[in-house]
């Protein structure tokens, strides 16, 4: 089937940055989809013009209901990089659209910048929370990112500095390769300009010596969660995710979340991640929440209730882990086959019952059996001795 639509990319430079075979199909467009900057930067006297709507699911309907006509869809920059290109894709197969890419604002900014745009986060806080870069934050590294509004970068400003990161650099660069391009350059705790809705924000991460931040490679310091005393810690915490392997855009069930620090966890170690924590207790679901946010990762989902009851109906997950509930069997049984194949699946067990339980799944699935066993230097009177903790029997499986 031919492409029936055209989503052209758009910059500063209006039509005068448009490639020539973009510029004709913008020319013989009969419907042209798009916001007030996109339709002013675009001119063209005779086609039919249609504005953003809110939700963007009322967009989706109305360019299909335009299929038998000459539509262009018009967005800023490369329409999939942080664009409605890969919604629309979502409800359009990619057979039946054409993309016509332009700069992106992260091209643009990391010129502007003179910063080398593979060695850069790239990241957007537009339609979500400003802790979305929390998990990106550390010593020296580069943002850039696509803000809400002209009050994101006094948000982040105040991230920044009381994550001890108020040194940090920030540039707003707005209207990139247009007549009216503007720069503000600042440091994060003396942040004072007003800037335009519609800019990029560029950070370099300079850290105070008590700046908090944190690894993704896993293994959080059991401090920075809230919680309640029932929780994966740390060193255990550690090799569960490496047995879990986090991969981009993947989705793991966690079946007794707790606090939820192995969904959280899980969704800061690869882009896209994504995790839901099933829970039955109202009040360990409020600390997941607030961990949650606290640590970049407020799209997370979660299930109040009981494992198995509340797993039916869930999206298929790449990755399960069961931290608490594997008495009974039941629950087991229905994760594993809920578990696509190549999955990976780990339990962790401290009780004599649960531990004969993964003897016994070891023994029908494969898989890996291990034995964490941790010990804390702890005050003796004068001196220090180890204090053990429980130990921790851990079954890893692919399906």
């Amino acid at each position: 089937m031919s492409a029936w639509l055209d989503i052209i990319g758009i910059g500063e430079d209006g039509v005068d940055g448009l490639s020539a075979v973009a510029l004709e199909k913008l020319k013989q467009a009969q419907v042209i989809v798009g916001g007030d900057r996109h339709h002013t930067l675009a001119p063209n006297p005779t086609a039919k013009r249609i504005a953003w709507p809110s939700p963007f699911d009322a967009m989706i309907d109305e360019i299909k209901s335009h299929k038998d006509k000459r539509i262009v869809v018009l967005v800023t920059g490369d329409p999939l990089w942080y664009s409605v290109g890969a919604r629309i894709l979502k409800a359009i197969p990619k057979e039946e659209v054409c993309f016509h890419p332009q700069l992106s604002a992260f091209q643009w900014a990391s010129s502007r910048m003179g910063w080398s745009l593979a060695d850069l986060e790239t990241l957007t806080i537009h339609g979500r929370a400003d802790s979305q870069i929390l998990p990106h934050l550390a010593p020296n590294v580069k943002m850039l990112v696509l803000t809400q509004n002209g009050e994101s970068p006094d948000a982040v400003a105040k991230l920044l500095t009381d994550r001890g990161f108020g040194e940090s650099k920030m540039t707003v660069l707005d209207a990139m390769g247009g007549e009216r391009e503007e720069r503000f350059d600042g440091v994060a705790k003396h942040w004072a300009h007003a800037v335009p809705d519609f800019h990029t924000l560029a950070i370099e991460c300079l850290a105070d010596k008590d700046a908090k931040w944190y690894s993704r490679s896993g293994g959080l310091p059991d401090e920075v969660f809230v919680h309640d005393g029932q929780m994966t810690k740390r060193i255990v915490r550690s090799a569960t995710l490496s047995a879990l392997a986090p991969y981009p855009d993947a989705l793991l069930w966690d079946v007794g979340a707790g606090c939820g620090s192995i969904a959280i966890e899980w969704m800061r170690a690869a882009r896209g991640a994504r995790a839901v924590a099933i829970e039955p207790n109202e009040k360990r679901i409020a600390m997941i929440r607030e961990n949650a946010i606290a640590l970049g990762v407020e799209k997370i989902e979660i299930i109040e209730g009981k494992a198995p009851l509340v797993l039916n109906g869930l999206e298929q997950p790449d990755a399960i882990f069961i931290g608490g509930g594997l008495t009974g069997g039941e629950t087991f049984d229905l994760c594993w086959s809920a578990l696509r194949i190549g999955g990976r699946l780990v339990a962790n067990a401290v009780t004599i019952e649960s531990e004969a339980m993964l003897f016994e799944f070891q023994e029908k699935y494969g898989g890996e059996l291990s034995r964490i066993t941790v010990q804390q230097a702890e005050p003796v009177g004068r001196f220090k001795g180890w204090k053990p903790f429980m130990p921790v029997t851990q079954w890893m499986v692919v399906k």
